[in-house]
C-alpha cells in the first residue's frame, strides 16, 4: 500500500528554470507543475524563475522532475543568490553570440552569391547551387539548433512556442529551396519578392530566406537576452550593497566577524570607503555618508554621534562606530532585497492575460499559415507563391514581443523604484498606483516626523535659561514624546539636568517636584490648576495663540506662579509641502486623516495645502473613512506609518508605508518609502504611471504589429526575409522601450 502526502497549503518553493525561450515555454511549465495535486505555479519568463505554491523544500525533487518532464531544467533557487541565473544567462548569451557570429558570417556571402547568380544567369558556374546549399546548411542546422531543439521538445510534450514558428519557417524555406533546385527546378521565369520577374532557376533565393530569417532571429534573441540581463541587473544591484563581514568592536579591539554573527547591541567600526553593515546609531566619530543607493539622496549626509544610520550606505570619510539596532533580515537593506525579489516573481494581471493569449497564439498561427498556403493553392497560384506566403505568416507572427512587453517594463520599473527609495512589492502595486485619484495622509509620523521639538519659550516670571533648567530636570526621566523634547532642548542649551527631589509623575498630565529648593510643576493647564496654580488671562492667551498654530503647549509653574509656556511641535517631514503640491498638480485629491483636534489638524493641513482635513479620527475609524471614499468611486492611496494605520493601509486601493513605521504597517502596505523626503510618494505615483504607459506602448506595438503584419503576409505583400527582420526588431524595440524607465529621475 502506497501512502501519499498532500502538499501543504501555504508552503512555497522557488525554482530557477533553464531552457525557456519565450513566454509560451513559461506557460507550458506552469501547466505541467499545475498538474501536481494541490499545486499552483507562476513562471516568470523574464526572471527565469518559478514560484510553486503548495510544495515545500522537501518536495523539490518532485517539482524538478515535473519540470524536466516538460523538457526544461530546474534547480532550487537560493534566496539572495542569483549566481545560478547569472551564470545561466551568461552562458546563454555567449552561446547565442557564437551562433549569431557564424550565421552572420555565412549569411552575408550566401546572400551575395545567391542573389547575384540567381538574377544574372550569365555569371552562374557549374555547381553554384551546391555552393549555396553548403553555405546555408550550417545556418539552418547548427546555428538554428536552439529553435529546432525547442520545437522537438514541444512536439514530445504536445506544446508549441515561438521557436516552433521559427523552426518551421526555416525548415520549410530550406526544404522548398532544395526541392526547386534539385528535384523540380523551374524552367520558366518566376516572380521574386515583388520586385519583378526573375530568371529561371532563381528559386535558390529561398536559401537566403531561411538563412536570413535564422540570423535575424538569433540577433533579436541575442540583444533581447542582453537587454533582459540589463533589466534584471537593476534589481540585483540592491543586493550588491550588502557586505559579508563586519568589524566588531569588543573590549577595545576590532574583530572581523561574519555578518550573520553580529547581534543587536554590538558595536561595529566602519572606515572610509566601507559600507555600513547594520542599521544602527552612531556612538562615536563623524563622517560624510553617501546614502544615494538606499534613499536616492544625491548629497552626502553629515553624520555624527547620536545620528541613525542604515546598512548599505557608504562612508566617504571619517571613522564611525555604530551600535547595531537591526541586523540580518530586520535591516532596511534586507527588506529592500526581499521586497524587490518578491516583486520580480509576481505577475501583473495584464501579464496573465498576455500569457493566456500566447498559449493559444502559436497553434492558431500555424493553422493560419496552413490555411493561407492552401488558399493560395486553391486559387490557382503557383506552389512557390503559396509556400512563400505561408512561411511569411509563420515568421511574422512570433509572439516574443508579447511575452516581453509586460515583465521587462515591470522589472525595470520596480528596480528603478528601489534605487529611488520606493520599494514596490509587486506589479499589482504598480497597477494600483496608476489608478489612484485620491491620496490620504496620516499626520503624525507621516506628514510630520513624529519627533516632538521644542520650538518656543514664552517667559513670565523668570528667564528662559532658568525655565529650561527646571523643565529639563523634571522631564529628564520622561518617556513621553513631549517630555523627551523638553529634556533634549534643555540638555543642548543648559547642559546636564540637575537633581530633583520629591518627584511625582502625573500620568497623562505632567510632573512635579523640587528643583534647587523651589516647588515646580510642569504639564497641562489642568494639572497646574489642580495643584492650586492660577493661570492668568495673559498666560492663557499666549497658550491659545500657540495652540492655534497646531502646536502643543505645556506650562511651567515655580512656587505656585506660572513662569513659562513651552511650545512643542511635531515638525513637518522634509518635502511634505512639495509632495502635496506635486500630487495636486498631477490631478490627485489630497486628504489629511488625523486623530488630533480640529485646530491642530487644520493648522497642519493648511501648512501643507491638502484639499480636505478630517480630524478626531480614532484608529479603528480610519479604515472606515477609506471605505467611504472608495464607495464614492475613488481609488484611494493611504500613506501611514503606525499600527493604527495598518487596517486603512490594507483597505486602500494602494497602501504606502514610510520606513520609520512599524512592521505591521509595512506588511500591510503595497509600497514602502525608505526616503525621509515625502516626495518619494510622488515618485511612486509618477514611476507607476510611466511603467504602465510603457507596458501599454509595448502591448499596443506587439499586438498591433501582429494584427497588421499577419494579413499583409497572408496577402503576399510581405516576403519572409523582411518578416524575419521585422520580428527580431519588434522584440528589441519592446525591451528598449522598457529600459527607458531607468532614466526616470526623482521628483
Amino acid at each position: 500500500m502506497t501512502t501519499t502526502t498532500s502538499p501543504l497549503v501555504g508552503e512555497r518553493l522557488e525554482l530557477d528554470i533553464g531552457g525557456m525561450t519565450c513566454s509560451a515555454c513559461a506557460n507550458a511549465i506552469e501547466r505541467k507543475l499545475g498538474k501536481l495535486d494541490g499545486v499552483t505555479a507562476s513562471v516568470n519568463f523574464a526572471t527565469e524563475r518559478a514560484t510553486v505554491s503548495g510544495l515545500g523544500p522537501a518536495d523539490a525533487p518532485t517539482a524538478i522532475a515535473q519540470v524536466e518532464r516538460a523538457g526544461y531544467t530546474a534547480a532550487v533557487h537560493t534566496p539572495g543568490d542569483d549566481a545560478w541565473s547569472a551564470r545561466a544567462a551568461e552562458t546563454r548569451t555567449t552561446t547565442l553570440r557564437r551562433r549569431l557570429t557564424v550565421a552572420a558570417l555565412l549569411t552575408i556571402p550566401l546572400c551575395d552569391v545567391t542573389i547575384i547568380l540567381a538574377l544574372v544567369p550569365a555569371w552562374r558556374f557549374p555547381g553554384w547551387q551546391a555552393l549555396c546549399v553548403l553555405l546555408a546548411v550550417p545556418i539552418v542546422t547548427w546555428a538554428a539548433w536552439p529553435f529546432h531543439r525547442a520545437t522537438l521538445r514541444g512536439l514530445r510534450h504536445r506544446s508549441t512556442s515561438m521557436d516552433t514558428l521559427v523552426s518551421l519557417g526555416a525548415v520549410v524555406s530550406f526544404g522548398w529551396a532544395l526541392w526547386t533546385l534539385f528535384v523540380d527546378p523551374a524552367t520558366t521565369p518566376g516572380y521574386w519578392l515583388g520586385f519583378g520577374t526573375t530568371p529561371a532557376g532563381a528559386d535558390s533565393i529561398y536559401l537566403d530566406v531561411a538563412a536570413g530569417m535564422v540570423t535575424f532571429q538569433l540577433a533579436g534573441r541575442y540583444f533581447e537576452s542582453r537587454s533582459r540581463r540589463r533589466a534584471a541587473d537593476v534589481l540585483e544591484a540592491i543586493g550588491d550593497l550588502g557586505v559579508t563581514e563586519a568589524q566588531v568592536l569588543a573590549d577595545g579591539e576590532e574583530r572581523t566577524t561574519p555578518l550573520g554573527a553580529v547581534r543587536v547591541g554590538d558595536h561595529v567600526v566602519v572606515r572610509p570607503g566601507g559600507r555600513v553593515p547594520v542599521d544602527g546609531t552612531v556612538t562615536d566619530g563623524a563622517a560624510s555618508v553617501d546614502t544615494s543607493a538606499m534613499t536616492g539622496e544625491s548629497v552626502p549626509v553629515e553624520t555624527a554621534a547620536g545620528d541613525r544610520i542604515v546598512g548599505g550606505t557608504l562612508v566617504q570619510d571619517g571613522r564611525l562606530v555604530v551600535r547595531a539596532d537591526a541586523v540580518g533580515t530586520r535591516t532596511r537593506l534586507a527588506q529592500m532585497a526581499a521586497v524587490a525579489d518578491d516583486a520580480q516573481r509576481r505577475k501583473a494581471a495584464v501579464q496573465r492575460t498576455v500569457d493566456r493569449v500566447t498559449s493559444v497564439f502559436v497553434p492558431v498561427v500555424i493553422g493560419i499559415a496552413v490555411l493561407v498556403a492552401a488558399g493560395w493553392l486553391t486559387s490557382g497560384a503557383p506552389v512557390a507563391t503559396a509556400i512563400t506566403n505561408g512561411v511569411a505568416v509563420l515568421i511574422i507572427a512570433c509572439p516574443c514581443a508579447l511575452g516581453l512587453a509586460t515583465p521587462t517594463a515591470l522589472m525595470v520599473g520596480v528596480g528603478r523604484g528601489g534605487q529611488l527609495g520606493v520599494l514596490i512589492k509587486g506589479p499589482d502595486a504598480l497597477e494600483a498606483s496608476g489608478r489612484v485619484d485620491t491620496v490620504v495622509f496620516d499626520k503624525t509620523g507621516t506628514l510630520t516626523t513624529g519627533r516632538m521639538t521644542l520650538t518656543a519659550i514664552d517667559t513670565f516670571s523668570t528667564d528662559a535659561d532658568t525655565a529650561l533648567t527646571t523643565a529639563g530636570a523634571l522631564e529628564a526621566a520622561s518617556e513621553h514624546p513631549i517630555g523627551k523634547a523638553v529634556a533634549a532642548a534643555a540638555s543642548a542649551r543648559v547642559g546636564a539636568p540637575g537633581p530633583v527631589e520629591d518627584f511625582v509623575a502625573h500620568a497623562g498630565l505632567g510632573a512635579s517636584g523640587s528643583v534647587g529648593g523651589r516647588r515646580c510643576v510642569i504639564g497641562r493647564r489642568a494639572l497646574l490648576e489642580g495643584t492650586g496654580v492660577v493661570v492668568a488671562a495673559r498666560v492663557a492667551a499666549v497658550a491659545a495663540e500657540r495652540e492655534a498654530s497646531g502646536a502643543t503647549v505645556v506650562l511651567l509653574a515655580l512656587d505656585g506662579v506660572v513662569a513659562a509656556v513651552l511650545t512643542v511641535q511635531d515638525m513637518l517631514r522634509p518635502g511634505a509641502v512639495e509632495a502635496v503640491t506635486q500630487l495636486r498638480a498631477l490631478g490627485l485629491r489630497t486628504v489629511l486623516l488625523s486623530g488630533d483636534s480640529e485646530a491642530t489638524a487644520a493648522a497642519v493641513g493648511a501648512e501643507v495645502g491638502v484639499d480636505e482635513v478630517i480630524a478626531r479620527v480614532l484608529p479603528d475609524e480610519k479604515a472606515g473613512h477609506v471605505e467611504r471614499m472608495q464607495a464614492d468611486g475613488h481609488h484611494v492611496a493611504m500613506v501611514g506609518d503606525g499600527v493604527n494605520d495598518s487596517a486603512a493601509l490594507a483597505t486602500a486601493t494602494l497602501g504606502i508605508a514610510v520606513v520609520q513605521g512599524t512592521d505591521i504597517a509595512m506588511k500591510a502596505a503595497d509600497v514602502i518609502i525608505v526616503r525621509e523626503d515625502l516626495r518619494a510618494v510622488v515618485d511612486a505615483v509618477q514611476l507607476s504611471r510611466r511603467t504602465l504607459r510603457a507596458i501599454r506602448i509595448n502591448l499596443v506595438w506587439a499586438f498591433g504589429y501582429n494584427v497588421a503584419a499577419i494579413p499583409l503576409a497572408a496577402a503576399g505583400l510581405l516576403n519572409p526575409l523582411i518578416a524575419a527582420a521585422a520580428m527580431a526588431l519588434s522584440s528589441t524595440l519592446v525591451v528598449s522601450n522598457s529600459l527607458r524607465l531607468r532614466s526616470y529621475g526623482r521628483s
